[in-house]
């Protein structure tokens, strides 16, 4: 009995108190982007599943770790590097996705930001890979809710010098969402209080489990709203 004991209290643990998300349940929301999106998603407490768990429903994640909006290679691009690719049809009414700040870090060899900048997304934000991006999501009838990476405030980070770039790239998207009512843009300038290294994991640039829940409480809570 005590064997028993131990291992229903297990199973409530891995399910949850509220009961697991059925298997058969379609999913009408659809995850992509870079590592903020699929950080900690080997112990299932991703930005993704954290959605899922506050909603009580599925929530299907293409997310790939180091993917970029604009990626050329075929192979790898269609298994996920490229995050335009990570789309798969489906009834979904909301796209969640992120993206953009590997093609700063990653693409643009500190030398040429701004052009990579405009490539990404026009300062009107009416054009450019991006904008091009969340069109044709939002031709699925899917309303999209782009979200914006972490800030570490009094505490340096390996892409600190970056910074500049990424508030300029979130301005350009904030103003490409205020073009359509049913793109929302989420930021996270204002989630990691000055100091505090709990919303980052060790390397200061992912996302901790709490910043994984605070984010994906603020997604659900855009959904539940509407």
């Amino acid at each position: 009995m005590r064997f028993l004991a131990h291992l229903l209290a297990v199973t409530a643990l891995i399910t949850g108190c509220s009961g697991a998300i059925p298997k058969d349940q379609p999913s009408r929301i659809l995850a992509m982007g870079d590592s903020l999106m699929a950080w900690n998603s080997n112990s299932g407490q991703s930005i993704p599943d954290m959605v899922a768990d506050t909603l009580g429903e599925p929530v299907e994640d293409r997310s790939v770790s180091a993917a970029r909006v604009i990626y050329n290679l075929p192979i790898s691009g269609s298994a996920g590097l490229n995050i335009r690719k990570q789309y798969r049809p489906g009834d979904w009414d909301w796209i969640i996705v992120n993206g953009g700040g590997n093609d700063l870090l990653l693409g643009c060899g500190c030398f040429a930001c701004d052009r990579k900048l405009d490539k990404l997304v026009s300062d009107d934000g009416r054009k450019g890979a991006i904008p091009g991006m969340l069109s044709q999501l939002r031709q699925t009838g899917a309303r999209i809710i782009y979200v914006g990476y972490l800030r570490s405030p009094g505490v340096g980070s390996a892409i600190e010098h970056c910074r500049s770039e990424g508030d300029i790239l979130e301005q350009r998207v904030a103003r490409l969402a205020d073009l359509d009512n049913d793109i929302y843009f989420l930021s996270l300038r204002d989630l990691v209080p000055h100091g505090d290294r709990s919303y980052h994991a060790v390397d200061m640039i992912h996302p901790s489990v709490k910043a994984s829940s605070a984010i994906g409480t603020r997604i659900a809570q855009i959904i539940q709203s509407q």
